[in-house]
């Protein structure tokens, strides 16, 4: 299993592989098995944003266990979080906010998000 971290601009936390891009990060979801998955909602100029990763997660059905939406836009991480609380399948826990230091400690050490 692999952690992602979706994010055009922010540093990739150590034990997560980078998604720069929405197209990456749903490849990533499609062909891996996500443990953590960390979404940004601005992507850059012209791109697909974070809620296009959220539109493929909900139609491919491709959910990580654990998703945190850390983006700085208010109002798209709150627009990603709620959508994804609506349609996630039991067991995926969504957090709207980012990931606190003990889950980048734990992702890091490579243990699993719970332990």
């Amino acid at each position: 299993m692999i952690n992602v971290f979706l994010d055009d601009l922010r540093p990739c936390p150590r034990g997560f592989v980078p998604a720069r891009t929405a197209e990456e990060c749903l490849l990533l979801l499609a062909e891996c098995d996500v443990r953590l998955l960390s979404l940004d909602y601005e992507l850059g100029y012209g791109q697909p944003n974070g809620m296009a990763v959220v539109r493929g997660i909900i139609a491919s059905g491709d959910y990580p266990e654990e998703i945190y939406v850390h983006s700085s836009s208010m109002s798209g991480r709150a627009a990603m979080a709620r959508a994804l609380r609506e349609a996630a399948p039991a067991g995926v826990v969504v957090h709207d906010g980012p990931m606190p230091e003990d889950v980048l400690e734990r992702a890091a050490a490579g243990a699993e998000p719970d332990a």
